[in-house]
């Protein structure tokens, strides 16, 4: 196979899945690939220019297919269905959020996305400055509730520690023991889509 930056984060995700983001490490990935680490830096400089490579792939996959609202569809909706869709994208991969988070893009895919977001918001009303400040709010939602909800399902803990809801002395603690089991409600669907209508309400009142 040609070694190029493309191939060897695709390598890259493949053995995510397996080692962990804190165990994907350039030999690791040159053994995936069939070859000694110093070969790799002739393609990537270093792990954050890894990382963002890998960040490419994670959203062009995202994106694949993706187009503009329906004409019965609200801007509302397009946009849960669009961060919906990135989060599932994420969940593909372990430790794909944080893969994600803080990453560098050009890619083709990441700028029809932006494109296609900036359009659909502006054809709902929303001035361009406020619509260029509006949806990175979405995007770091939607990495934040991953990274988190892929930490409590992570190798660290044998089971998710917050199963069942949280524990609580009830006596000292009267509220928080009252919503204990909305607190940590492990239907993350669901809370995932909830918290996101709670940003576009928000945005709503721009």
């Amino acid at each position: 196979m040609k070694l190029t930056p493309d191939a060897i984060a695709r390598a890259a995700l493949k053995a995510l899945n397996e080692v962990g983001l804190d165990g994907l490490t350039m030999r690791v990935l040159a053994k995936e690939l069939g070859v000694q680490a110093p070969t790799l830096y002739w393609h990537v400089k270093n792990k954050q220019e890894l990382l963002d490579a890998m960040a490419d792939l994670l959203a062009a996959e995202a994106a694949e297919g993706l187009e503009a609202p329906r004409r019965d569809e609200t801007w509302q909706e397009w946009l849960i269905a669009m961060a919906v869709r990135n989060r599932h994208t994420l969940l593909r991969y372990r430790d794909g959020a944080r893969v994600a988070a803080g990453a560098y893009s050009a890619h083709p895919a990441v700028l029809r996305t932006i494109e296609l977001i900036l359009r659909t918001l502006q054809d709902a009303g929303f001035e361009p400055a406020t619509a260029a400040r509006a949806f990175p709010v979405i995007l770091h939602y939607t990495i934040g509730f991953t990274i988190e909800e892929q930490a409590r399902a992570g190798t660290a803990y044998e089971r998710n520690p917050y199963a069942g809801g949280l524990r609580v002395d009830a006596e000292r603690y009267p509220l928080t023991a009252g919503v204990a089991g909305d607190l940590y409600d492990e239907d993350t669907d669901a809370n995932f889509e909830y918290g996101l209508r709670i940003v576009l309400s928000g945005m709503s009142r721009l």
